[in-house]
């Protein structure tokens, strides 16, 4: 009978490495591609390499399956929300909410500041939400198809809304990673948001003079665009009105006043197909191929589950008025399993954990205990590709380090948050990245460049903690 055994620094690097040169090839070959399969399959090798390895140090398949179905098991919130969020932006498409933001907005947004207006636009919805993921799902939509109408580029775009989310997501009490990092670190929700403020707020500062630079020098522009055309080809095709935006805020009120974001999303969804039949029933007569009752049928069930496309007179405005509807959400929910099965057996294996160890046995400062729990959430972001397993073992392992360190629990949990939380929407097949790639229509690749404050957040805290500036104690006597 073969004895189980913790694996070697060694064999738990060996499926990590396989990932990162089969991925580093697969891109190389692929591009943008990569994500239409290919990478899906790359995490499903490295899991069964991963699976090889654990076996080798004695571990049974039934230990491992067990692990791949718990690390499933805690994706599942994320992927119904995913179908949701399909559904969603195609209703809100077809019933003009979205055309109505695009149109309103670019009477109102200047290029110059375009980026800035987008990251704080973005950090207030998503701060009363307490989501970056439905911030999003609702405005991110509509300022990604204004930015594009006014001629910037769409990872720069991105950058500046998932910038703003990601600000906002942090600071808000409603947020469920917010309320996580304090859970694991051991201290409480408030003292946490307070204690961040000494890294986030100048980490959102720089990112905003950084896009303000950028518009005014007029870097971002792709090209000049006539807005007076879009404006005039999205009335044509759409009766726009004020009333349609009651929906997005009735979904905003809803998540403020703390409903669970799946049933509100219902909601939002539904809505958008009551605004459809009542504010747009010649487009949703076109999708569904006749004016009576069955063709108003299938039109709003095809902006549910189906790819609708919108035509009018621009080229441009064709772009901005297509959705994949809940199956277009299908690609990214492979690409969240597949992620979920190489991190559940990576965990489930203690190789995670092994790795994690190797780290935390070169810490011999307070910088460098910040550094390493920086680097470890992030290699939990890249390897088990979720940003809450992200917090949470990291969490779980550095808690009594801290404090022995004498340092208080508000530290540990800045950390978490700070680079945890963040650098999730930096990977591709982690389910952040995953999930705002496909939302937003742009890849992972294009925007991770741009996405500034999810860059700085996690350089800061390091800085701030080799500085040993705000840096708590739990004893402030003892040295």
């Amino acid at each position: 009978m073969t004895i189980k055994r913790e694996p070697t620094l060694l064999e738990a690097f060996i499926p990590v490495i396989f990932l990162i040169i089969l991925l580093s090839i697969n891109v190389g070959i692929f591009g943008d591609a990569a994500l239409d399969g290919s990478n899906q399959i790359v995490l499903i090798l490295s899991a069964a390499v991963a699976a090889l390895v654990a076996m080798r140090a004695g571990f049974r398949w039934n230990e491992l399956q067990d692990g791949i179905v718990k690390s499933i098991s805690s994706a599942m919130t994320s992927l119904l929300i995913l179908l949701l969020i399909g559904s969603l932006a195609g209703t809100w498409l077809l019933s003009g909410i979205v055309p109505a933001m695009i149109y309103y907005g670019l009477q109102i947004l200047n290029p110059k500041v375009f980026l800035v207006a987008a990251a704080i636009v973005c950090s207030i919805v998503s701060l009363a939400t307490g989501s970056s993921w439905t911030t999003a799902a609702t405005v991110g939509i509509a300022l990604i198809g204004i930015g594009k109408a006014l001629g910037i580029s769409e990872g720069m775009i991105a950058g500046a809304i998932l910038s703003g989310a990601y600000f906002g997501d942090k600071m808000s009490p409603l947020s469920d990673t917010t309320n996580l990092a304090p859970a694991m670190a051991g201290t409480d929700l408030f003292t946490h948001i307070r204690h961040m403020m000494v890294t986030t707020i100048p980490s959102i500062s720089i990112t905003l003079i950084i896009f303000l630079i950028i518009g005014l020098t007029g870097s971002n522009a792709e090209g000049t665009v006539d807005t007076e055309l879009i404006l005039t080809a999205i009335s044509d095709k759409f009766h726009i009105s004020f009333w349609l935006f009651i929906v997005p805020i009735v979904v905003v009120v809803l998540i403020v006043k703390k409903m669970p974001a799946i049933p509100a999303l219902l909601i939002g969804t539904l809505l958008g197909s009551v605004c459809a039949l009542i504010f747009q029933p010649e487009l949703v007569a076109e999708i569904g191929g006749s004016a009576s009752g069955e063709g108003l049928f299938i039109g709003t069930m095809k902006s549910l589950y189906g790819s609708i496309s919108i035509s009018t007179n621009h080229e441009m405005v064709n772009e901005l008025l297509s959705s994949g509807g809940m199956s277009g959400m299908l690609g990214t929910i492979w690409l969240i399993l597949s992620a979920m099965i190489f991190g559940g057996v990576m965990e489930s294996s203690g190789m995670l954990k092994r790795i994690a160890k190797a780290i935390i046995s070169m810490v011999n400062s307070t910088g460098a205990l910040i550094a390493s729990t920086v680097g470890t959430c992030v290699f939990f972001n890249v390897t088990a590709s979720d940003q809450y397993l992200a917090i949470v073992v990291p969490g779980r392992m550095y808690s009594d380090i801290y404090k022995r360190k004498n340092l208080a629990p508000q530290n540990l949990s800045r950390t978490l948050e700070d680079s945890g939380t963040v650098t999730s929407v930096l990977v591709p097949w982690n389910t952040c990245g995953a999930y705002h790639s496909t939302v937003l229509g742009v890849s992972t690749l294009a925007f991770a460049p741009y996405c500034f404050f999810n860059i700085i957040s996690p350089l800061m805290t390091i800085f701030v903690g080799y500085l040993g500036y705000k840096i708590t104690k739990i004893n402030p006597k003892e040295d």
